[in-house]
């Protein structure tokens, strides 16, 4: 269960990392604009917010991916590793919520649901 576990927050690490790339490098561009449903004048007109963002999101990622190495790195690890990684995925559900009241809905099933998901495993294994 601790291997599935730490598959979904490996998997939540990388939806991120493919979130900050969308916001920083292609928000101006057709992939950018198809994923987050913008004209090209306003992708224009907020693409430095949007690389803003892009890089919380990266920063999230990052916290995930040290929670998965930190028991690699640090003898007797997993108990820290385990808040480390509750506490980002945490984070991704948070900010989740407020994507989804605020920007669209679908960012509650895009980042929330799978952050819940990942975290309930963790606790559970």
């Amino acid at each position: 269960m601790s291997l599935i576990a730490n598959i979904a927050v490996a998997l939540v690490a990388v939806l991120h990392v493919w979130i900050l790339v969308l916001e920083m490098f292609l928000w101006t561009k057709p992939a950018g604009l198809k994923a987050f449903r913008n004209t090209p004048e306003k992708a224009r007109d907020t693409a430095v917010l949007a690389a803003n963002q892009g890089l919380y999101n990266g920063f999230l990622a990052a916290g995930l991916v040290f929670g998965l190495l930190y028991p690699s790195l640090f003898a007797g690890g997993e108990p820290a590793a385990l808040h480390i990684k509750s506490f980002f995925l945490a984070c991704v559900a948070v900010a989740g919520v407020y994507g989804a009241a605020t920007a669209a809905k679908k960012i509650l099933y895009i980042q929330t649901v799978p952050a819940a998901i990942a975290l309930a495993l963790l606790w559970l294994s």
